[in-house]
């Protein structure tokens, strides 16, 4: 008998190749690359950085949400830009979405995303004890 569960929500954009939003394995779920999609019409929601990053967490969110569990749950977080000299706009919208303690991180440059996407970000979350 497995203990894995596919985490799936309307809250976030539908997976746009052969994955799950999430998986949940035990007390640990694994959450794919959000782009900044907009769930409802799967578009890109802005040519603007800081709009894309606020876009890609909103939807991490609801991933969380829809596997019992929140933004302050996520242990390790990876983020992809295309142009690294957003760094510093990504730290700034990250600190409205997450707070002390954070996640670890890595942000990696990379020379194209999904869709055009500018930022993808994926996580672990542990939850519960």
């Amino acid at each position: 008998m497995s203990n894995k569960a596919v985490i799936n929500t309307e809250k976030a954009p539908a997976a746009i190749g052969p994955y799950s939003q999430a998986v949940k394995a035990g007390n640990t779920v694994y959450l794919s690359g959000q782009i900044p999609l907009n769930p409802e019409t799967m578009e890109i929601v802005s040519d603007d950085f800081e709009a894309q990053a606020r876009q890609v967490f909103t939807n991490l969110q609801a991933v969380c949400e829809e596997a019992a569990g929140s933004l302050g749950d996520i242990v390790k977080l990876n983020l992809y830009l295309v142009d690294l000299d957003n760094f510093a706009i990504v730290n700034k919208v990250m600190e409205e979405f997450f707070s002390t303690p954070f996640p670890a991180r890595a942000a990696v440059g990379v020379k194209a995303l999904p869709k055009g996407s500018q930022v993808e970000a994926e996580a672990v979350m542990v939850i519960g004890d």
